[in-house]
């Protein structure tokens, strides 16, 4: 694919694109703050996370929330851009939280990689569901580095990337937000899955850091489409007015130094997709 545009500079690390009442919502991971951009590129600091923010979601009542990844809370979010605790995750792990997806139900499922990301001995991860009233728990382990999460327009399925297995898994979704059935949504040799999101195809696509580059893949793993970019990619998000614009969140890549850089190389990248958005994020 071809057409990238570019959106918005100057960031330091964007994670966790969401299109959401006619914006672009993400996470500058490096400033430790949640931004918004219209269309037309301005841009604003919605809200400052000192401990870090990562996923962004939002409750069916409209409540923003927003996960503060090295305190181990998932946020909310009020209209004047101040926080408060939504839920404390800090009982299921000490370890940084990253990814979040909000289903239509109002549960957030985020993932925890299970080490610490500078210097640590690499070690499986874990997700966790937090319900609409704040209650946290455990619903699956053993995760290489569950990164990008994403569920289903019928909220029946959730797929999580692990980006230290190079693969896509998929989980059922139970009525108490509890999860089973897991399973090998797409294998991805030679790829490494952050970000990602669905559409009405019934596609994936992935970010992928190190490889520079977002993929649309079929269940299965066969690639349908590939954007390259040149630039380490994050996360994507499918949105504008029809959801047929495909948000790329990136920036200069060449080690993990980029966390805690001073220099504000990231950015937003944009371009046309074949499918509409599906589901959450």
């Amino acid at each position: 694919m071809s057409g990238l545009s570019v959106l918005l500079t100057g960031l330091r690390m964007g994670e966790s694109p969401r299109w959401h009442d006619g914006r672009l919502w993400l996470s500058d991971m490096g400033a430790n703050e949640v931004v918004a951009v219209g269309l037309d590129g301005a841009s604003e600091v919605v809200a400052s996370v000192p401990a870090m923010p990562m996923g962004l979601g939002w409750l069916p009542d409209g409540g923003m929330l927003i996960v503060s990844s090295n305190d181990a809370r998932l946020l909310r979010r009020a209209a004047d851009g101040s926080t408060t605790t939504h839920a404390d995750l800090g009982h299921l792990s000490r370890f940084p939280w990253s990814d979040m997806a909000v289903d239509g139900r109002g549960n957030a499922y985020i993932g925890n990689i299970g080490f610490d990301f500078a210097g640590g001995k690499v070690d499986t991860g874990t997700l966790a569901v937090v319900t609409p009233a704040g209650d946290a728990r455990e619903v699956a382990d053993d995760l290489q580095f569950p990164n990008g999460v994403a569920v289903t327009p019928d909220n029946a399925t959730l797929i999580v990337a692990e980006s230290y297995a190079n693969r896509l898994t998929a989980f059922d979704i139970a009525p108490d937000g509890g999860l089973s059935g897991r399973r090998v949504w797409a294998e991805l040799p030679g790829a490494f899955p952050d970000g990602v999101c669905l559409d009405t195809d019934g596609a994936a696509w992935y970010a992928d850091v190190p490889n520079r580059r977002c993929v649309r893949v079929a269940e299965g793993g066969r690639v349908l489409a590939t954007v390259d970019t040149g630039l380490g990619c994050f996360s994507c998000a499918l949105g504008g007015p029809d959801r047929r614009t495909l948000f790329i969140t990136a920036a200069d890549w060449q080690d993990g130094a980029i966390m805690t850089s001073r220099e504000r190389t990231g950015r937003v990248l944009t371009v046309g997709a074949p499918a509409a958005g599906a589901g959450w994020p």
